[in-house]
């Protein structure tokens, strides 16, 4: 009789750093949160991803350390269990509680959570499991939908595990990263380790004549926003502050490179403003914001970044370094690049669902856990006709996110704000 095996898989380029930094203070668990047009029926929720679970191989899964790497091995257990929210939004998320998995499901109302472990994947490997995860409950809550789709995966999910660093670095390539110390916020933090929610709601078609009318994306658009808000709410006030004001941006490298993995395949490209002179205007602003974005978010940049990382890992000495070691002199390196950045300010996209399930669906939106130097991070998620740029907080200070969408209402954008309440307590 042939020997029972788990599965394994190794980590992607990426993902080699989450275990490493990751812990109560940094997390390293984004949210993304599907918000239905009726309330969560958590005993079906709880069967839909009892279904689910198991069919997604990139999600099935429990991390393990070995003598020089981490690696994944199949889980295989009873999926985790859905609660309804009673906590702040991405906590890390303790294995040994949770059936050895690197997610949880919560609701609330008519919302549900995924967060996820950014070890497993990234934005778009995470809103791929919810969508599932959706479909599934609206199946289980909506017979008639179950009748005409069974419990099937759709068709346009993939549950591909391919490492696309692997296949695509190049070797050779000299580091391209920003190294020097950027502006960082400062402020009071919030009591007992609170996390503030404000997200604003914008209407896609309003967005689009903004953007069109200065001549720039939305995403050049939102980034700049908050890099004149911290500018005029934070930066001016240190005389003394001569570092620039640099904003980490995330760039899906799928449709760059052909990809459909559900493994993490992004790069982080970084917008910079260094202010030389006394005063600025916001089109002054998104200007250099603009084209700091456009020259690097191109394939060939792009793949520099990421050879680089895959190039470092493909070492033969660095194979051979105990585990331990390698994760030294990992925290070095991430606290050196972390604190280039002032903020990250990630855009997950337009979210699509099939059209069956469009009439019971009302939004999408994304959170993203602080880092180290980081308490004030931004995301942009856009479903049907409306786009949420919401922010993540420790700070009691809100008014640089007030000033963002101060910019963006000047601008002629109806923007309607909501809160976790954090704030107001």
């Amino acid at each position: 009789m042939a020997k029972d095996y788990i599965r394994w898989d190794k980590l992607d380029n990426t993902a080699n750093l989450f275990p490493v930094i990751a812990g109560e203070e940094m997390t390293n668990t984004y949210r993304i949160t599907a918000v239905l047009k009726e309330d969560v029926i958590p005993e079906l929720l709880q069967e839909a991803l009892d279904i689910v679970t198991p069919k997604i191989p990139g999600f099935n899964l429990r991390l393990r350390s070995g003598m020089f790497w981490y690696y994944f091995e199949e889980n295989g257990k009873k999926a985790p269990r859905v609660e309804e929210e009673s906590a702040y939004p991405c906590r890390l998320i303790h294995q040994s509680r949770n059936n050895s998995y690197m997610f949880r499901v919560t609701y609330y109302k008519k919302r549900i959570h995924l967060e996820v472990f950014h070890v497993l994947t990234d934005g778009m490997g995470g809103v791929t499991f919810l969508k599932e995860l959706e479909y599934q409950y609206l199946r289980l809550a909506h017979p008639r939908l179950r009748e005409q789709f069974g419990d099937h995966l759709s068709a346009e999910t993939s549950l591909n595990r391919e490492d696309s660093f692997i296949k695509n670095f190049k070797k050779s390539q000299k580091s391209v990263y920003q190294s020097k110390r950027a502006f960082l916020i400062k402020g009071e933090k919030l009591e007992f380790g609170g996390f503030g929610v404000i997200c604003g709601y914008l209407p896609v078609a309003q967005l689009k004549d903004v953007c069109h009318r200065y001549g720039v994306s939305i995403n050049e658009y939102l980034v700049a926003t908050f890099v004149w808000a911290a500018y005029l709410e934070n930066y001016r006030r240190l005389t003394k502050e001569k570092k620039p004001i640099r904003v980490a941006v995330p760039v899906n490298l799928r449709p760059f490179f052909d990809s459909v993995t559900t493994k993490n395949f992004f790069a982080m490209v970084s917008a910079e403003f260094a202010p030389s002179k006394e005063e600025y205007t916001f089109e002054e602003v998104l200007q250099v914001t603009a084209e700091s974005l456009r020259s690097q978010i191109t394939r060939e940049h792009l793949e520099k970044i990421f050879s680089y990382n895959v190039s470092n890992e493909q070492l033969l000495v660095a194979r051979a370094v105990p585990l331990f070691m390698k994760n030294i002199a990992m925290r070095i390196v991430y606290t050196k690049s972390a604190l280039a950045n002032t903020t990250t300010i990630t855009n997950i996209g337009n979210v699509k669902v099939q059209k069956e399930y469009e009439p019971f669906i009302d939004q999408f939106f994304c959170l993203l856990s602080f880092s180290k130097g980081q308490s004030l991070k931004g995301t942009i998620t856009s479903y049907q006709d409306t786009l949420v740029y919401a922010f993540s907080s420790a700070f009691e200070d809100t008014s640089i996110q007030k000033q963002v969408f101060r910019q963006i209402a000047s601008d002629g954008v109806e923007v309607k704000i909501e809160t976790n309440g954090v704030y107001y307590e």
